[in-house]
């Protein structure tokens, strides 16, 4: 797997799968909705057939009866009993007249249907030539059926899904092919890119430093620090990559150091920066802070959360920096961040101002780093008067 796609770089990748998969699953239980319900309407309905038939014949032996006994005055007590299914007669008017059914309404519009457990067989009695009367046979359903329905559908449902999934996975992977690809040509030429900056920035800036012992004119000695900064800016964003990309292959040593000590020389790393934008530094670092971290993941949080409070000042703004044994606070008051970007400001590729340059990974470095020790970042921020970020570790 390339580093790109094991640090995550390209988070729109899973996205378009979740939903690619979301779809996808919703339709296949659709599919199987659909499947599932017309398996249990040919299973129901060919049950009520089979006790149509069976009805319809008892029933012819069973009419004869009913006719004598309409014949014989309708003697409620000598009405006949059906000796396989509950009857019942319904007169004209569809009201209950006589019967040993359930009293419950009668659906005269079907010949036979399922109803609340009981089966509902329906003639009507003037074909026979005895009038506007209704004969009901009810039958209670042993549900034998719904359980047949149900085990089937489980079997099947099961091996269909499987067979969903199987499909599904593959077209997932056949979606996903020439994302992958973009992202693994994308990852290569970052690498190159970046390792093909570090020799000339590093060439620059220790020619620089060389140049800096030397007794030179003031308006050379400016030049130099221009070029100084913008050598230490690209060497930051040269860091940033290198760690957003190869922070799953770089060797992690996490130890215990003065955290005070090396804020310090953050600090003064970024010297010139501030300097050049005649910032006001306000600096509160209680002496012998000590964690436990990655010296590597330390300088890239202390770094890009003073390089993002530098780059987003003002022209002589100013920037308070706090440490105590609770956290770090960088606080400065530069264009801070709209309210409706608060809440994604730690994504990647996420800027406040599209207008200042970086590619917008920095606080998302500082999210990683945070959130792989368990530290909690607090953010306040209000459009054109300043932004305060806190990492706390306890």
């Amino acid at each position: 797997m390339s580093a790109t796609n094991a640090s995550g770089i390209n988070s729109a990748k899973y996205r378009t799968l979740k939903r690619f998969l979301a779809l996808y699953g919703v339709m296949s239980v659709l599919i199987l909705a659909l499947i599932g319900t017309l398996y249990y309407q040919f299973q129901r309905d060919k049950m009520l057939s089979s006790h149509r038939l069976a009805m319809q014949l008892q029933s012819e032996t069973y009419i004869p009866r009913v006719k004598k006994w309409l014949e014989n005055r309708h003697n409620l007590k000598a009405f006949p009993q059906d000796i396989a299914y509950k009857t019942a007669l319904y007169g004209y008017d569809k009201d209950f007249l006589i019967g040993n059914t359930l009293k419950r309404s009668i659906d005269f519009n079907e010949n036979i249907y399922l109803n609340a457990g009981y089966i509902h067989l329906v003639l009507p009695l003037s074909p026979y030539g005895l009038g506007d009367y209704y004969l009901v046979f009810e039958t209670p359903d042993d549900e034998l059926w719904q359980s047949q329905v149900l085990r089937y559908f489980l079997i099947f449902g099961s091996l269909l899904f499987a067979v969903f999934a199987l499909v599904g996975f593959g077209l997932s992977r056949l979606l996903l092919r020439p994302m992958n690809e973009a992202i693994t040509l994308l990852d290569d030429f970052i690498k190159d890119t970046t390792h093909e900056l570090n020799t000339p920035v590093s060439a620059i800036l220790t020619n620089i430093e060389s140049l800096g012992e030397s007794e030179l004119p003031e308006t050379v000695q400016k030049k130099l620090k221009r070029i100084e900064i913008a050598s230490r800016t690209i060497s930051t964003l040269y860091d940033d990559l290198t760690y957003l990309i190869l922070n799953h292959d770089l060797a992690i040593v996490n130890r215990e150091f003065d955290l005070s000590v090396l804020l310090m020389e953050r600090i003064e790393y970024f010297r010139h920066r501030i300097e050049q934008k005649k910032i006001d530094l306000d600096i509160h670092i209680t002496p012998d802070i000590s964690i436990i971290i990655d010296q590597t993941k330390a300088i890239r949080l202390i770094d890009n959360l003073l390089s993002n409070a530098i780059k987003y000042n003002h022209m002589g703004g100013k920037i308070t920096v706090m440490l105590d044994k609770n956290g770090l606070c960088i606080e400065d008051n530069g264009i801070g961040i709209p309210q409706d970007m608060i809440e994604r400001i730690f994504e990647r590729y996420t800027r406040a101002d599209k207008s200042v340059g970086g590619f917008g990974i920095g606080l998302h470095i500082v999210a990683m780093i945070a959130k792989s020790y368990n530290f909690t970042i607090s953010i306040q921020s209000k459009e054109k008067k300043g932004t305060k970020i806190c990492v706390g570790w306890h």
